[in-house]
């Protein structure tokens, strides 16, 4: 899997601000609605189901909340950059600009599980994320996100 199955362009989003957690589940939802026909309020309850088991801010800034969605039939993202972080109660305390949704079928085993991996190793590069932080374009993002970036064993 590489970020470029993942993530479509129109997946991708510059928001300015979110004024909370929950707010910002509701902006992913959005994005994850219009790119991939998902319904957001059923993208919303699974995201906030998911993160009632625990958070998914895994520090410097980055949170990956998922979930999986029924009627859904391969593993996709949606990416937003907030221009203002927003507190999320990552693991490091630290409020978080940069999210990357991801979404995957409710009978998906393993795909999921590599797709987070991805996500996962590719986000925790912190020059990676300085760029993302630095080019508020969603083209640009988009571009910088699937370049070259493919599933290794995890």
């Amino acid at each position: 899997m590489t970020f470029l199955e993942l993530l479509k362009p129109q997946a991708v989003k510059v928001v300015a601000a979110a004024t909370s957690k929950k707010r910002l589940m509701h902006d992913i939802a959005d994005l994850a609605e219009s790119a991939y026909g998902l319904h957001a309020p059923s993208v919303v309850e699974a995201l906030m189901e998911r993160e009632s088991l625990g958070p998914t801010g895994v520090g410097h800034g980055v949170a990956l909340p998922h979930a999986r969605i029924s009627g859904l039939d391969e593993v996709r993202g949606a990416f937003i950059l907030l221009e203002k972080p927003v507190e999320f109660e990552a693991v490091d305390r630290q409020p978080v600009d940069v999210i990357l949704g991801l979404f995957a079928p409710e009978d998906a085993g393993v795909e999921h599980l590599k797709a987070l991996a991805l996500v996962s190793r590719t986000l925790r590069d912190p020059q990676l994320c300085s760029k993302l932080r630095a080019n508020p374009d969603p083209a640009t993002l988009h571009a910088i996100l699937t370049e070259g970036r493919s599933s290794q064993a995890a």
